[in-house]
């Protein structure tokens, strides 16, 4: 099933995506649960999901405002350089590093489908990275790689958004870069679809149609399992957890010249077996 939160009559609310639109459960769970997020801490989506069998749609998907699946993820990991050839892009020639880079982003940093992604008045250096997004379903510290997939709740899609020169601020960092508010996005769902070791998901980037990355995820450099027992060796994972688990190449800082995000831009995101993430330019109105 797919699980999306919205906002639908001024109202903030949540419900399963079916091909036409949204079952809303809000009201139909009342009592239970109150948002996406506490159902995702319960790893409770089978029981909200029995709630809409056999429910007719009661939102059309023009009807309503996508937010991000879960507003506030328990912890938001991200993994850096993690296709192949990708350490191309930066000049890497030698091996890829025994371990994943990881790095952490914020709720505020990540806006949901359809909507206005900020490239902030600081840099004119926002770029894009479409990525497969792993939602955490039970909790486990040091887990095993062969008993990983059972913790994986489900999957979404991100752009993990940059702001290239930011990213160079710091000598050993690059949270600035990858943090500003609103220049990255996911969802727009939460797939319940299940994850084994043969699932081989293909993930294509479109700047105004024009196909920018297009790769899939057997090119991995550090597969779901392994990043979900390396994570858990040094921090409890936990049910609304994500793992932003890298982008392939393509990004518009490895053109020459460089091709940034501008205002007007439309970004689309594709994930097979998942659906689209689909967000537009905007310049940050903040003062």
């Amino acid at each position: 099933m797919r699980f999306m939160s919205f906002v639908a009559g001024g109202r903030a609310r949540f419900g399963v995506a079916l091909e036409t639109g949204v079952v809303d459960l809000t009201d139909r769970l009342k009592g239970a649960f109150s948002s996406l997020d506490e159902i995702a801490r319960a790893n409770a989506y089978e029981q909200a999901g029995a709630a809409a069998a056999d429910q007719s749609v009661d939102f059309h998907f023009n009807e309503v405002e996508f937010l991000p699946p879960l507003a506030r993820p328990g912890k938001i990991f991200c993994i850096g350089v993690n296709y192949g050839k990708r350490g191309e892009e930066y000049g890497q020639v030698a091996s890829p590093s025994k371990y994943p880079n990881v790095f952490m982003r914020t709720s505020e940093s990540l806006v949901g489908h359809r909507a206005a992604i900020w490239r902030p008045r600081e840099s004119e250096q926002l770029d894009y990275e479409g990525e497969v997004v792993l939602v955490i379903g039970t909790q486990g510290r040091r887990i095993a790689r062969e008993a990983a997939y059972a913790h994986i709740a489900g999957l979404t899609i991100a752009n993990e958004g940059s702001v290239r020169d930011w990213m160079k601020h710091g000598t050993f960092n690059i949270t600035q870069g990858k943090n500003f508010d609103r220049s990255g996005s996911i969802g727009p769902w939460i797939d319940t679809a299940p994850v084994g070791p043969a699932s081989d998901f293909h993930l294509r980037t479109w700047v105004n149609d024009e196909l920018r990355q297009d790769d899939t995820t057997a090119n991995l450099i550090w597969r779901f399992d392994f990043l979900i027992s390396y994570l858990s060796r040094f921090a409890t994972l936990s049910p609304g957890d994500i793992i932003l688990t890298g982008t392939p190449v393509g990004a518009g800082a490895r053109f020459d010249p460089p091709r940034w995000l501008k205002p007007g831009d439309r970004l689309k995101i594709e994930v097979s077996g998942i659906g689209a993430l689909e967000n537009v330019i905007r310049d940050d109105p903040a003062d």
